[in-house]
């Protein structure tokens, strides 16, 4: 399988710009389109954000983050490119019109992979005469720190493309998961759903504060879960008996628990309790400040955790 030299990213906005970053990282060159007008300086900017973490994680060995030219057309990014990312806005006529424009000048064994988050791959193949080089690639936000992709191919995708793309993502440091079976949200967002759920039912119901409700997921299980997933670490949680002493002992418990879960709903008075609770939590701190908090601890984990995955 020959390997993927020449990449493209085709919206550059937060999650395109950081795939950017990775991919420059990893030694590939990168083409961008991007119709705002800022995007180069915007792009450039990022990188050169990410560019340390991205040394400090050992990806930028044999890479330049000059490795990359902006175009003026989602067609003259393409041209040429073995992988493209597409992360153009969650509309499908955005998509759609993107797709059609592209189609023809993609290279015969190029991949698209789309980063949506919402959008179901059979829509997107509607955008398509051949929808044989779509998949879906959805990252973990910022792609360049958080390894997470998902990947959904059905029986219109080409049929080298998934394992293709399982390849490419994990030359690069990805780990992947093959969705078997599409939902809206995949994966991962439907669990942050999940549980974000019930942090906004508790605060609602004035159980804890926002703040304090944040506090206890990083403070508590959300240290255990950066390092196992919820079902082993509960296999863990009954000694040697494993899951099944664990499911016998608590079963009743959990089956409690669950039918007195919250069923909130994000109306003006939900949002105005959580946008003050945020105002309190974030102490005067800028989303630009707390995004740089939040990268730097998280370069910090992956360091020290990396050769235990290996």
């Amino acid at each position: 399988m020959p390997d993927i030299e020449q990449t493209a990213i085709l919206g550059a906005g937060v999650i395109g710009a950081s795939w950017a970053a990775l991919f420059l990282a990893s030694g590939r060159s990168v083409t961008v389109f991007d119709p705002e007008p800022d995007a180069e300086t915007s792009v450039r900017s990022d990188i050169e954000t990410a560019w340390p973490a991205l040394q400090e994680l050992v990806l930028a060995g044999r890479a330049t983050p000059e490795a990359i030219r902006f175009v003026a057309t989602p067609k003259d990014a393409v041209e040429g490119a073995q992988f493209v990312q597409e992360n153009v806005p969650e509309r499908l006529p955005i998509k759609h019109a993107t797709y059609r424009d592209i189609e023809p000048a993609l290279s015969p064994d190029a991949i698209v992979s789309s980063s949506t988050s919402g959008l179901t791959l059979e829509a997107l193949q509607l955008g398509w005469q051949d929808p044989a080089p779509l998949i879906l690639g959805h990252p973990f936000n910022p792609p360049h720190l958080i390894p997470l992709v998902e990947l959904t191919a059905n029986a219109a995708t080409g049929p080298a493309c998934l394992r293709r793309t399982e390849v490419f993502y994990q030359a690069i440091g990805k780990a992947t998961l093959r969705i078997r079976k599409g939902l809206p949200g995949h994966v991962a967002n439907r669990l942050q759903a999940a549980v974000w759920r019930e942090a906004v039912h508790m605060a609602v119901e004035g159980v804890a504060s926002v703040e304090d409700v944040d506090k206890v997921m990083w403070a508590g299980p959300g240290l255990r879960r950066a390092a196992m997933g919820p079902t082993t670490l509960f296999h863990l949680g009954a000694g040697e008996g494993g899951l099944q002493a664990f499911c016998d002992h608590f079963k009743d418990m959990f089956n409690g628990w669950w039918d007195d879960l919250g069923d909130p709903r994000l109306n003006d008075e939900v949002i105005g309790l959580l946008v003050d609770g945020m105002a309190s939590l974030s102490r005067g701190q800028s989303p630009a400040d707390l995004s740089a908090q939040r990268d730097g601890m998280l370069t910090a984990m992956q360091t020290a955790t990396r050769h235990l995955r290996a």
